[in-house]
């Protein structure tokens, strides 16, 4: 089997085998569970609102409490990548945050339910470093842009069947019913992945200790990673808006049907998943033509940042409806070009042995938007009773994120590990 040489220089990578490419297909289905599952909340807010006598601001808090734990346990989630074997461990986050969904369809107060989405973001939080240090391990920088999009696209698909199948739910029985048999139903993924994890070549099941790998100390000390984590919030901010409040704005400030909602509020995700798709299979292309990896995925993330603003912030403004949802249809596309490259280049710039912990700690800070942008939309909507400031401040924070991935990174090269780690930094 032939191998490809990664850029540290001493770690060689095999081709990924048809066995790759299967666990790669489950995973993909399993962050279209886990988007399902973290966005289901938002598709039931206005129900919940109606039956529990929530006020907006109590929204924003619920519809941002998964992110608490999501962001905080993403550091331990990237540490444990480089200790125990990330499949299993994939697995035990699995079981986690599906239990929680299921119960949720008991609860009755503002508390418990909150509690349950605490517990939703712990066992959520193994998964993106999961993916990115599977992908590292196993996929060639050529082929990164691709499995990378693939995961995206699971991402985006989630929310879109979730809209799409959870308002049904809604409408033919409850929110709680809604609840109860998404998180029995995800449980069943958990039958074919612990099959085909079982053969997976031990270069992918992990059991080695952390040693090579940065210490957190040369992470804090790296511009590169700063850059990402600002790139990531940006981009973050946005499709956390999208994801939490989207459904509920529709339905209130453009008064759409439950039918209307279904088709409607699930468009804007089906069309990232598209463009994902498709802007991730194009960064390869170029890269495979010998274009320079980094500067490709850095142009994509920083102009697909730039383009969603440029079109969100006259979705909202515009009462056409027509002419509305096709400025959100052309923010969703730029927003494709940004979700399906920037784990490819912060992968790119950690290298191998850093790609877990890096992410790890990128997913925690670029997170933080996961509370911060449903409880200011809330707080705003609250206020002035309208959509508009919770757009705009959304518009502002993808410029920023831009600013982060191209200026604040600079240079895109994998970072030398070996030459900035001072003396006796092993954390």
């Amino acid at each position: 089997m032939a191998t490809t040489e990664l850029r540290t220089g001493t770690r060689v990578v095999q081709q990924p085998k048809p066995l790759h490419w299967l666990a790669l297909g489950l995973l993909v289905l399993s962050v279209c569970i886990n988007y399902v599952d973290r966005g289901n909340l938002g598709v039931a807010a206005k129900s919940i609102q109606d039956e529990l006598r929530f006020t907006p601001e109590q929204l924003g808090i619920l519809l941002g409490g998964f992110f608490w734990t999501y962001s905080f346990c993403q550091i331990a989630a990237g540490r444990m990548m480089d200790r125990w074997n990330v499949n299993w461990l994939y697995a035990g986050g699995f079981l986690v945050w599906s239990v929680a969904t299921g119960i949720t369809g008991f609860a009755s107060s503002f508390a418990v339910i909150l509690c349950l989405r605490f517990l939703l973001g712990a066992g959520e939080s193994i998964a993106y470093p999961a993916y990115s240090k599977i992908i590292a391990e196993t996929f060639p920088e050529s082929l990164r842009g691709t499995a990378n999009a693939m995961i995206d696209a699971g991402s985006k698909i989630g929310p879109a069947l979730g809209i799409l199948l959870g308002v049904k739910m809604i409408e033919a029985f409850s929110w709680r019913t809604m609840f109860l048999v998404v998180g029995g139903a995800s449980l069943l993924w958990l039958a074919p992945w612990c099959l085909v994890v079982r053969r997976l070549p031990q270069h992918v099941r992990q059991s080695h200790t952390d040693e090579g790998s940065p210490s957190y100390r040369q992470l804090v000390r790296s511009r590169a990673v700063w850059g990402t984590v600002l790139g990531l919030f940006g981009g973050n901010y946005t499709w956390y808006l999208f994801l939490t409040w989207l459904p509920y704005y529709f339905e209130t400030d453009r008064h759409y049907t439950k039918t209307h909602l279904a088709i409607i509020g699930s468009l804007p995700f089906w069309t990232v998943a598209v463009a994902s798709m498709s802007f991730g299979l194009a960064a390869d292309a170029l890269i495979r033509r010998g274009r320079h990896p980094g500067r490709v995925r850095q142009a994509f993330v920083s102009l697909g940042l730039l383009g969603c603003c440029l079109f969100v912030i006259p979705a909202v403004l515009i009462r056409e409806e027509w002419i509305s949802n096709g400025f959100f249809v052309l923010g969703c596309m730029c927003l494709g070009a940004f979700s399906s490259n920037h784990w490819a280049y912060s992968q790119m710039l950690a290298g191998v042995r850093g790609a877990g912990k890096w992410t790890g700690f990128e997913n925690c800070l670029g997170n933080f938007s996961g509370f911060i942008a449903p409880w200011v939309s809330g707080h705003t909507l609250g206020l002035t009773g309208s959509f508009i400031p919770a757009f705009v401040v959304a518009g502002i924070v993808l410029i920023i994120g831009a600013v982060g991935f191209s200026f604040v990174v600079g240079n895109p090269e994998e970072v030398n590990w070996a030459k900035s780690k001072p003396v006796a930094s092993k954390v």
